[in-house]
């Protein structure tokens, strides 16, 4: 793989451990790696760049590491905003990205809010059904504030990710009910059932409701594919997922001044800090700030790794006689 996207993927990865999202970060190594063995992610991909419109670029990522394409859609969203006021990139023919969030900090890092959306592999269910019937496709949006306080949300439509669920089996946990249900649709704590069944939508419907349209704006509307024919990472792990992403830039500046920007931001943050709360409540704030304060303490304290994540990552750096040392935290 090119040095400047392996630097990347390794940033986004280490990103989403530093702030606390840890279904997307090292756990999810081992996988990428077989993948990029058998080719279903190509390590040096051709990404073509079609611009539909003077605001819009559709990129055909040929393949490549999701956040090899999703990097490149979201740099062009950019540039369309920078000409436009607003600009949109999307992506087909891709991979899994990692966490949203990477690609809303881009445009958060130039002044603009950052929309990203992806459509995944079939995971969550409607209420009453026994069938996977659509993704827990993501969204992330990122609106700068020019404080140290961070206005970054990240979520999935699903009560949670499929990752919490392989991140609770590898340490051996159990799941809250409400969470997933089972084959059978009868709601578990067992995360290797819930793997086997399905996840369900936040709020009923309306979550449901959201994953089809981010389904359809990701993959339908990109020409690329959606509902049951995007491939699973896991079940699936010689093909290429040839997943969809969207994303949208909004250059903040046609509307407020930085200064301005900020002294609204300042206001509306002082203003969830204020509200009344019951005892044993934990203070609001924005999303995406809890997140921001972990990547600060980890990145001093370290990030915690499941012993059996360990012993994967140590045996891809003896197979690939990596140098570098996996230090032990006592």
């Amino acid at each position: 793989m090119p040095a400047e996207d392996a630097s990347w993927y390794a940033d986004t990865i280490v990103i989403a451990n530093l702030r606390g999202i840890d279904s997307h970060g090292v756990l999810r190594v081992p996988n990428y790696v077989d993948r990029m063995k058998c080719g279903a992610i190509n390590v040096k991909p051709v990404l073509k760049t079609e611009q539909l419109a003077k605001a819009i670029t559709l990129v055909d990522a040929d393949a490549a590491a999701g956040c090899v394409g999703a990097k490149l859609a979201m740099e062009c969203a950019i540039e369309n905003a920078r000409a436009c006021g607003v600009g949109i990139g999307g992506v087909k023919n891709s991979n899994h990205f990692g966490a949203a969030a990477a690609y809303a900090q881009m445009a958060i890092d130039q002044g603009m809010i950052g929309i990203v959306m992806t459509d995944v592999p079939t995971l969550i269910t409607a209420p009453g059904a026994k069938k996977k019937l659509v993704g827990n496709n993501p969204i992330a949006i990122g609106i700068p504030t020019y404080t140290e306080h961070p206005f970054l949300l990240d979520m999935s439509l699903s009560v949670v990710a499929e990752g919490k669920l392989r991140f609770a089996a590898a340490k051996g946990d159990k799941i809250p009910f409400g969470w997933a249900a089972d084959a059978d649709g009868n709601p578990t704590d067992d995360p290797e059932a819930a793997l086997k069944g399905y996840l369900l939508p936040i709020a009923g419907f309306k979550g449901l409701g959201l994953a089809y349209v981010v389904d359809i704006l990701s993959g339908l509307l990109t020409g690329g594919i959606f509902l049951d024919k995007i491939k699973s990472m896991y079940r699936n792990p010689t093909e290429p997922g040839l997943t969809g992403h969207m994303m949208i830039a909004i250059d903040l500046s046609a509307f407020l001044t930085k200064e301005e920007m900020k002294e609204h931001m300042t206001f509306y943050h002082s203003y969830l800090e204020a509200a009344p709360l019951v005892e044993g409540a934990m203070p609001l704030c924005f999303p995406g700030e809890i997140e921001d304060r972990t990547a600060k303490r980890r990145a001093e304290a370290g990030i915690m790794v499941p012993d059996s994540v360990i012993e994967k990552l140590l045996a891809l750096k003896e197979e690939y006689g990596v140098q570098a040392e996996l230090s032990e935290m006592k």
